[in-house]
């Protein structure tokens, strides 16, 4: 009987063990089968295109921003900042969350002319994304000599993607998706 407790309690100890032990990290390790990663993600050409709108849209593993231009998207920086600055001037952006991406589209959002081709109605809330699982805040960050920028406040440092999109009538989309967890 004593070997019976003996090896119950050496079976349930290594269960325990089995089940508080965390196990090895791995790389491959995904949340929602999304490996992107936080680090910054750049393409380096100018457009020759416009910025005309920014949207943003919650999927079931991610939040989405995108930057609508009426060419084609030719280079763009996206990546984790302390703090977002304003184009020309350097001054904070004030942004909502706890960690903080600066986008950049290399199109400016003006003409040849220097007529504006993108008006939100607030420069601080280009989009609403109250009640957005990752997505805090989206301001402008202006947009000077041929670049346009923008602050992502998010909930945290989580993995995010760019790519683009051709869109309708010789327009092109560029979208930045920031994951809800790793």
């Amino acid at each position: 009987m004593k070997k019976i407790h003996v090896w119950l309690a050496a079976i349930l100890m290594a269960a325990g063990l089995g089940l508080v032990a965390p196990g090895p990290a791995s790389a491959t390790t995904s949340y929602c089968g999304l490996v992107w990663g936080s680090l910054e993600k750049a393409q380096p050409d100018l457009a020759a295109a416009q910025v005309v709108n920014i949207r943003t849209g919650q999927h079931l593993c991610f939040d989405r921003m995108v930057i609508d231009l009426n060419g084609k998207v030719a280079g763009y920086t996206v990546r984790y900042v302390p703090a977002v600055a304003q184009e020309g001037s350097g001054h904070t952006v004030p942004l909502r969350g706890g960690a903080f991406v600066r986008v950049t589209v290399n199109a400016p959002s003006y003409d040849e002319n220097y007529n504006s081709t993108y008006n939100p109605a607030n420069q601080s809330e280009l989009s609403n994304v109250s009640g957005y699982q990752t997505f805090r805040q989206i301001a402008s960050a202006g947009s000077y000599e041929g670049y346009s920028s923008f602050g992502l406040g998010v909930r945290a440092r989580l993995p995010f993607r760019v790519f683009t999109v051709d869109g309708p009538d010789g327009g092109s989309r560029m979208v930045v998706d920031v994951a809800h967890f790793w």
